[in-house]
């Protein structure tokens, strides 16, 4: 990049968050010497607990599909065996993932492993009616688990409604009395919303751990660094979520990229964005949704003698983010809350079609990719019902840029 190009994505970084003031500690010195030296993912230990976990936690949210769209059981089957062989040996499941498949299948391919040699976490979604319903849905995951306990357990997907609604159930006083029961072992809540609600939850209860969305992207722009140091400040150990924004992250634009390569050529863009997770030193685990062995394969590398980032990786992430922030179009982590959608719009492929114009700039091939959708899932199906926001943890207009996307289109 010419000195020009590097002035002009300087000024724009004043925008952001710097990263420069994150400790370039990793946590691994609290980690014995015994676990640095088995060549397998590094660990982080829970407080001052005999407890350990991966950094680099599997989360089953992303697994390989077949045509049909169900699990691809013998692919992801491989995958989870060449993750325990890592010694990367946490999953974090939930009870609507590949439409309740996901937590079925974690419970049948570890049934071969001593429950002891791996960590389960899954999470209460925000749809049970009443308490009952609540206890109904904790005892079906058990089962489905294949499981008498669950390691790490979460309400699910926090905000102020489902916090309310979570309240009105008394779902963590079920949960504590799970607890006491032995049937979960450290309870704590996965998050969506602003840092003052955040602040409420974590007053109103004792809470194990949290799960929290965080990445070089959202640092600032979810306040995701405001979250972290809430949950910080309260002794509360933190898991991350979408440390690649759906992989997202991983498709930076040519001028963020050239960025990233010309400091170093031959790390990948996915090592530069957990490694800014990981180095964070009250992150316990990073989940990533890995979906092909490849990715498994990368990760583990990463997150094997893990580097912490240096302070001048810190400031070239810094560029680097600034020059991607300015073509993203909508921030979709393609999680499918949204879905499915009442009118059969495919929201998370529109959205990402629409991305992938935005940063490269090839219209041609966007409005091929957009009309080469499925009959009557494209964004001009959209009717304006509102059911996808309801459930969209990242608060996007969908329906407002669903009809930009389709005016867009129009002009042909």
């Amino acid at each position: 990049m010419d000195r020009r190009n590097f002035l002009k994505t300087l000024a724009g970084v004043a925008a952001l968050a710097p990263f420069a003031h994150l400790s370039a500690k990793s946590g691994m010195d609290k980690v014995p010497a015994e676990i640095k030296k088995t060549g397998k993912v590094d660990r982080r230990k829970y407080k001052d607990t005999a407890v350990s976990l991966p950094l680099l936690g599997f989360g089953m949210m992303r697994l390989p599909r077949l045509a049909n769209g169900k699990i691809d059981e013998k692919k992801a089957a491989d995958m989870v065996d060449a993750a325990m062989k890592s010694g990367l040996n946490h999953f974090d499941t939930a009870h609507m993932y590949h439409k309740g498949e996901s937590e079925k299948f974690i419970g049948k391919v570890l049934s071969k492993y001593p429950r002891k040699s791996y960590t389960l976490a899954s999470k209460m979604p925000w749809y049970a009616k009443d308490a009952a319903g609540v206890e109904k849905i904790f005892f079906e995951q058990l089962k489905r688990c294949n499981t008498s306990y669950f390691d790490f357990y979460m309400i699910h997907s926090l905000g102020r409604k489902n916090w309310a609604t979570a309240e009105r159930l008394k779902t963590y006083d079920f949960l504590l009395k799970m607890k006491k029961e032995g049937k979960i072992r450290f309870l704590g809540f996965s998050f969506h919303d602003k840092p003052e609600v955040l602040e409420e939850i974590v007053k109103a209860k004792k809470w194990d751990f949290a799960l929290i969305q965080i990445n070089a992207l959202d640092w600032k722009n979810y306040k995701s660094k405001e979250q972290y140091e809430i949950l910080t400040k309260n002794n509360i150990p933190v898991m991350v979520m979408e440390p690649l924004r759906g992989g997202s992250l991983t498709k930076l634009n040519k001028h963020a990229t050239e960025i990233l390569k010309n400091k170093n050529k031959d790390a990948s863009v996915a090592s530069w964005m957990f490694r800014f997770t990981g180095t964070l030193p009250n992150v316990l685990c990073v989940l990533s949704g890995m979906s092909k062995m490849e990715h498994l394969e990368e990760n583990i590398k990463t997150f094997t003698s893990f580097k912490p980032l240096t302070e001048t990786e810190k400031t070239t992430l810094s560029l680097a983010i600034a020059a991607y922030q300015k073509r993203l179009a909508v921030p979709c982590t393609a999680c499918r809350y949204c879905l499915p959608c009442p009118a059969g719009v495919n929201i998370p492929a529109v959205f990402t079609l629409y991305n992938e114009y935005k940063l490269d700039g090839n219209r041609k091939a966007f409005l091929k990719k957009i009309k080469n959708l499925p009959a009557e899932t494209g964004p001009e199906e959209c009717v304006n019902c509102g059911k996808c926001m309801k459930h969209c943890p990242q608060h996007i207009q969908i329906a407002a840029e669903l009809k930009k996307i389709k005016e867009d289109i129009a002009k042909g």
